[in-house]
């Protein structure tokens, strides 16, 4: 049966599973007796009862079973004797309750009264029972010893044994025990051997074999039987055979509880959420409408779970507490995950603070809820109560619940105390935890105490060197995870495909080309270059190498590409600065029917705060409020950011006000934005709010407020607040935050003070600190400091035009015109050549773009008209060309009117040609504005009475009424 095509029953479909089962309440309730109270056992022993009953009644309890064997083995004179026939059956009640509460203790010794005894050591009732009790107790060697001791055997011992083996786990010894069964005696299996065959069939994932035996159970007639076609379904299901699975379930002629219980956790597991929904609607509609049992609900609450699906699940609550059953350990525990994944963990806290009755799965499933909403302090708190209060001990899993919260160098002190713990209470040997700790040192920012964990394990498998090398690739050491990962190979352990990607991701990180290519080749050789994983990290790499077109021929051979493939490639575009391609692909994905996600708007914003296409930015923003998407903190950020870079800081503040929870990174957003604007005092204004609110500001935080200040020409202020994030805020500095001191320094012509910073740094100055302080040697002219400086820029970016560009402008400001064409000559000799002044504005969602000196614009003819009335208008107020601006060995005349062809001109014409009166017209430029430019601008903001706002590649300048933004501060 085709399963999305043809469903188990396609009427259960026509409707929502959650009006199904909502409209069955009534009805279902009324089928349902009232609970009756189960007899109560009286455990104390009254000597006037028979002694039968005596046994009986200890039998209840596991503490009273050695008082009940004392009993048995003794003659009372108080009471009568047992004949055989009644010993018989005592002796078996008390194996049996052995087996259930895996007292084996008590078990050897009835086995050894029954050894002794010559009327039952050959019993075939006792000698089977002997066996089930041993395997229940988890000591099948001891059920092999008796059974190879029969004499002779029958089927139910040969059952006993089989079901022993797989009931242990040992599902070879139980399925060579079936073999032998059926190839040296002349038994024939029955509807008791098979249950037990096909569970092993399905331990081993053997599907061949399990298939064998499911013909089998045709040939012999017992196909029929609803335990055999129970473990069929549970058999299947574990192998991901789900149409099977619903074959069988189909063809069965009668089926119970287990039977759809069974169907229902198939499609629970492998994924077919609203198959699983619609199958126990219609178990409960059915014609001998099933009650749910606790097997019920606690398979059908992990759906809603995985579904994220609240609505429904608090239903199914309703459901257990009309059934009686919420109070059942069980489904106590379903409820508590459900409630946690669905992102509602304060109704699981209340659920779980409420009740009396909890078990180490209670514990680690709320911890785990915490850990699962990056909740630190929460996880560790319940963590510690766990200790204090709680009757059940941490095990592995709870440490492995608590570890996924240790993200930030902050917690390397909780990890250490965990780690501590785990070693007093030996779950440092537990593979998996030794793997996480590995995992978590290094993103909390210890990879020696990662490497140290490492090399204290006896045994290293894949997951563990899988664990070290990810943890190298993923926090900063891409070079040691290649280390690691070579020592790997020569250790003798293959990769996989864990191992293989996070050595691609090293190599992105490292931009290593090169190697990236080999490992793909690789991966072409073992036939992994189809897997997904593998697919992503591949696209990563091309992504963050700068080889766009090499991911996108990647994405195009792809036959099934998933959200993360298309959200890698759409950030890869946005990321390496073309984000038109990004937009096409977006519209791309949307048109192939592809549900976008968070990730993806993102990549949309990003793409527009790289254009400052405002009106595409604005359709986005409609796009994700639609799409209920604005209300992320991730997405809040992004919009935010969109319209900062667009020059509507206004906008970018409404939206920040209008979000009601206001996390660390939106308010670095705004403040972000207040300093690419210049405008340093509201930017500090908004820190000092943040603060008041309580919020705590991180090494982001204190990036805006130095880049206000250093726009703003607050030095002072920059320096005061570089201290306070040291001294109190705990924040060490990096180098983005000396390279916001080094710029705002050289900015103010402190040029001494600034390269004492440097020097002074305990970390080792980036081409972006040195390439900031050569240009303020520029704007001051100090050649002498400049010179020194490009050596050094030199050193670290040979091969970089923009580097020498700065140096060959810092000569021409000085006049030093042999030195411009020394410097221009070595740039044709290694082949690098100047990026030209380009500038762009969006017109009625549409992008142009121009640059500088290019008069091949359609409109230039009326674009150069609009110049020369624009030129003549601002002359009468003041304007004068300022042809320092031109760094060309020419003619004043001439310089005049290469003034005239700068890039930022070009665009405020058409802007004014094609935009109405009044309207706001926003340019972005890919440099820096020069002093003559901003001089017409700011006069052109007068004349025209419209404001202007450009955005260079450093900042905003909102030029109105003749006046910028920056105060000529820039």
């Amino acid at each position: 049966m085709a399963l999305v095509a043809h469903p188990p029953s396609p009427s259960h479909h026509r409707q929502s599973p959650l009006i199904t089962i909502r409209t069955t309440y009534q009805r279902l309730n009324s089928s349902i007796s009232q609970t009756t109270s189960l007899p109560q056992t009286n455990t104390s022993t009254k000597y006037h009862l028979p002694l039968l009953q005596q046994l009986t009644s200890l039998c209840q309890s596991k503490q009273s079973l050695p008082q009940a064997l004392t009993l048995l083995q003794q003659q009372n004179p108080h009471h009568e004797t047992l004949d055989s026939l009644q010993r018989k059956e005592a002796i078996g009640l008390l194996l049996q309750a052995c087996g259930r509460y895996q007292d084996i203790e008590t078990g050897r010794e009835v086995h050894r009264m029954v050894a002794s005894s010559t009327l039952f050591h050959k019993d075939v009732v006792i000698t089977t029972r002997l066996i089930t009790m041993y395997s229940m107790c988890g000591s099948p060697l001891d059920s092999r010893l008796v059974f190879d001791g029969l004499e002779k055997k029958n089927l139910f011992q040969w059952n006993a044994m089989v079901s022993g083996y797989s009931r242990n786990k040992l599902y070879e010894e139980a399925l060579r025990a079936f073999i032998e069964l059926v190839l040296q005696t002349e038994f024939k299996p029955d509807n008791f051997t098979f249950p037990s065959v096909i569970k092993a069939c399905g331990g081993i994932f053997d599907v061949g074999l399990g298939q064998g035996v499911h013909g089998m159970t045709a040939k012999l007639g017992v196909l029929g039987d609803v335990f055999v076609c129970n473990a069929l379904i549970a058999f299947y299901g574990k192998c991901g055979l789900v149409d099977e699975a619903v074959k069988v379930f189909d063809y069965m002629s009668e089926k119970n509880l287990v039977s759809w219980n069974s169907m229902i956790c198939v499609f629970a597991e492998n994924g077919f959420a609203q198959e699983g929904l619609g199958l126990f609607s219609e178990m409960i509609k059915c014609e001998k409408s099933f009650a749910p049992d606790v097997a019920s609900l606690v398979t059908i609450l992990p759906i809603c779970a995985g579904e994220g699906n609240l609505e429904m699940g608090m239903v199914f609550h309703g459901l257990a507490v009309k059934l009686g059953l919420n109070q059942e350990l069980m489904v106590k525990n379903a409820l508590l995950d459900m409630y946690s994944k669905c992102g509602c963990l304060s109704h699981a806290k209340g659920l779980f603070d409420k009740d009396n009755n909890k078990n180490v799965v209670s514990w680690n499933t709320m911890i785990g809820g915490f850990a699962t909403q990056g909740d630190t302090r929460g996880t560790f708190y319940l963590l510690r109560k766990m200790q204090v209060e709680g009757r059940e001990k941490t095990n592995e899993v709870t440490i492995l619940n608590v570890l996924p919260v240790c993200l930030e160098r902050s917690e390397l002190l909780c990890l250490k105390e965990l780690h501590a713990y785990s070693i007093r209470h030996g779950f440092h040997y537990d593979q998996l935890v030794a793997n996480a700790f590995i995992a978590a040192y290094a993103k909390c920012g210890s990879l020696c105490s990662s490497q140290l964990m490492f090399n204290g394990m006896e045994t290293k498998t894949v997951s563990s060197w899988n664990a070290l090398i990810g943890g190298y690739a993923q926090n900063g050491a891409p070079r040691k995870a290649l280390e690691f990962y070579l020592q790997m190979i020569s250790s003798g352990i293959k990769p996989d495909r864990f191992s293989l990607g996070s050595l691609l991701l090293a190599c992105s990180h490292m931009k290593s080309l090169r190697f990236g290519k080999e490992i793909h080749g690789y991966l072409i050789r073992i036939g992994l270059e189809t897997d997904p994983f593998i697919v992503i990290s591949l696209l990563s790499l091309y992504i963050r190498c700068g080889k766009s077109a090499s991911a996108r021929v990647l994405f195009e051979e792809m036959e099934n590409k998933s959200l993360v493939s298309w959200n890698a490639l759409i950030a890869g575009y946005s990321q390496n600065g073309l984000p038109d391609e990004a937009l096409v692909l977006f519209r791309q994905m949307l048109s192939d029917g592809i549900q976008h996600d968070e990730i993806s708007i993102n990549s949309v914003f990003g793409a527009c705060s790289q254009l400052s296409a405002l009106r595409l930015g604005k359709e986005a923003h409609c796009y994700a409020l639609k799409a209920h998407l604005a209300e992320d903190i991730f997405v809040g950020c992004s919009i935010i950011d969109m319209y900062a870079k667009s020059g509507c800081i206004e906008q970018a503040r409404r939206v920040f006000e209008k979000l009601r929870d206001k996390d660390v990174a939106l308010w670095n957003a705004i403040i972000v934005g207040y300093g690419l604007h210049g405008y340093g005092k509201e930017a500090l204004e908004l820190f000092e709010k943040m603060l008041a609110f309580g919020m705590k500001p991180d090494g982001f935080t204190f990036v805006g407020i130095l880049m206000a200040c250093c726009h703003s020409g607050l030095v002072e202020g920059g320096l005061k607040y570089f201290n306070d994030m040291q001294n109190f805020h705990g924040i060490t500095p990096k180098l983005e935050h000396y390279a916001c001191i080094v710029d705002m320094l050289g900015r103010a012509g402190r040029l001494d003070e600034s390269l004492r910073l440097i020097n002074e740094m305990p970390d080792e100055p980036d081409a972006g600190i040195w390439s900031s302080l050569l240009s303020s040697c520029k704007t001051f002219n100090a050649l002498d400091i400049g010179t020194k400086v490009a050596e050094k820029l030199f050193e670290l970016e040979p091969n970089k035009a923009e580097n020498y560009v700065l140096l060959s402008n810092l000569f021409a400001a000085s006049g030093k015109w042999d030195d411009v064409r020394r410097v221009r000559q070595k740039m044709k000799e290694v082949g690098l050549q100047k990026d030209a002044g380009r500038s762009w504005i969006e017109l009625g969602g549409k992008v142009y773009s121009f640059m500088a000196g290019n008069t091949s614009f359609t409109g230039s003819k009326q674009m150069q008209n609009m110049w020369r009335r624009l030129e003549e208008k601002i002359r009468k107020i003041g304007y004068k060309p300022n042809t320092d601006s031109a760094l060309h060995e020419l003619a004043e005349d001439e310089k005049i009117e290469v003034l005239r062809g700068h890039s930022e001109k070009q665009a405020i014409c058409v802007g004014l040609l094609r935009t109405s009166k009044g309207e706001t017209l926003r340019i972005n430029k890919n440099l820096r504005i020069c002093v003559d430019c901003h001089n017409a601008a700011k006069l052109i903001s007068k004349v025209v009475e419209r404001e202007i706002v450009i955005r260079d590649n450093k900042r905003f300048h909102h030029f109105r009424n003749g006046f910028c933004s920056c105060g000529d501060y820039w």
